[in-house]
Order: structure tokens, then sequence, then C-alpha cells
């Protein structure tokens, strides 16, 4: 395998990068554990195209509120589930898979909780936290606990899991008249606002789970504190 092969593979394909990253990504861990296992004896290098740059797409809160807006006026099979869903993403950032996966004992609305990890779950390099509830997304929680069942999902449609919910999502974004917003964007949003309201780099990537320092510092320009030390020096300069 060569890195000819690989880029011949992404041709063929036809994708995105970002989606010939993440194929390619999955048959280098195919082969590194084929190896660790004793299967085959050497393990070719996959060459990964680069990474792309992340979207610095984020709502404003006039946008989220519009969206909120429209999830909570939307189609009677999605209101119970998909305001809520919002909710949990703009206020723990947690990534949609997570969120889904959410079921009501992870969620201890006493002390005020949560844990996007459920029991096995297995730890990959896409951390998930376990954080304190903000007041008025426990608020809405406790109304939707509920509605709900001692051992049921938090986001369900008639009491079964969702594992996909993009037509429902995309619904709402249209009636609120946004565009290029997914499930991730509401993530990337929760982080720049914590940026926004002076939280720490560190802070903010324990908040989201990361596991890479480097992530976090996507939101570093969006720090009120950004660059201020260095505006700071050329100010102190004298002509």
């Amino acid at each position: 395998m060569t890195r000819e092969t690989c880029r011949a593979y992404a041709r063929e394909r036809g994708k995105a990068p970002g989606t010939i990253r993440r194929e390619l990504a999955t048959l280098r861990a195919a082969i590194n554990y084929a190896k660790d296992e004793g299967r085959i004896t050497y393990a070719p290098t996959v060459h990964l195209p680069p990474k792309p740059e992340g979207k610095d797409r984020w709502l404003r809160r006039s946008e989220a509120a519009a969206l909120l807006n429209a999830a909570r006026n939307g189609h009677a099979t999605t209101r119970p589930y998909l305001p809520l869903f919002i909710l949990i993403a703009l206020y723990t950032g947690a990534r949609k898979g997570a969120i889904l996966e959410l079921r009501w004992p992870q969620v201890d609305l006493v002390a005020g909780r949560i844990d996007f990890n459920p029991p096995g779950r297995q730890r990959t390099s896409k951390g998930r936290a376990h954080l304190p509830i903000p007041r008025r997304l426990l608020t809405f929680l406790r109304l939707a606990r509920r509605r709900g069942t001692d051992l049921g999902w938090v986001i369900h449609k008639d009491g079964a899991p969702l594992d996909n919910m993009k037509r429902a999502f995309n619904t709402a974004c249209a009636d609120a008249g946004l565009d290029d917003v997914t499930p991730h964007t509401l993530r990337h949003t929760c982080g720049t606002w914590l940026a926004q309201a002076g939280v720490p780099l560190d802070k903010i990537g324990g908040w989201l789970g990361h596991s890479d320092a480097r992530t976090t510092q996507l939101y570093a320009h969006h720090h009120p504190d950004f660059m201020e030390e260095a505006r700071n020096a050329v100010d102190r300069r004298r002509a």
C-alpha cells in the first residue's frame, strides 16, 4: 500500500476529504488491530489526507432561540424530543451520539450531574464528559423526566431510541431560516459561548471532553483575552 494507492482510493470514492480521512483511519485501525492480534506480520502504512480545517460556524443567541422555537412549534412527532436534544447540546456541548445514547440513570437530577459515559462503554479518542448540569437545563430535564421511564432513553420517540434525527433537525433549521447548521454546530456553539464568557481554554476542553488540548485552540480567538498580552505590549512601545 502506497501513498498513491490511498490517493487513488480517494479519487474513486469521490467523497469529501473528511469522509475519506475517516474511512482510511478505520482501515488503519483494523490493520493495526490485526497485527496486534498476530493475524498479520506486517502493517502497511495507510496515508491519510490532511485533516480539513474545522468550520467556525456557531449560533448567536438569536439564532439559537429561533432554532429552539422552530423545534417547539414543529411536527407533533418531533416536538417531544427535538427541543430537549437542542437544549442538551447547547448547554453541554455533547456530541450527537452521546446525547442519543443517554439514559436516565446517567442523569442525577438530585446532585445535578450528568455522565455521558454509559456503563460498559469502551473508552475512545472521542472523550465524553461528566458534568454539573447548568441550572436552566436541569429545569428542562426534570420536566422531561416526569414523562420518561426509570431506565429509558432521555431522547426518544414513543419510548424507542433514536439513531438518526437528521430530517427533523434539518426541518427545524429551515423553519428557523438557518443555513449550514448541523447537530455538531450546537457543540461548537457551546464551546464558543464558553470562550466568549472568558472560561479558560483548559476548562472548555474538559467541558467538551477533548482528549487533545490542540483541539480546544479552535476557540482561542473567541476568548476576550485573545492576543491581549500582545496588544498591551504594542501599546507600551514608544514610537
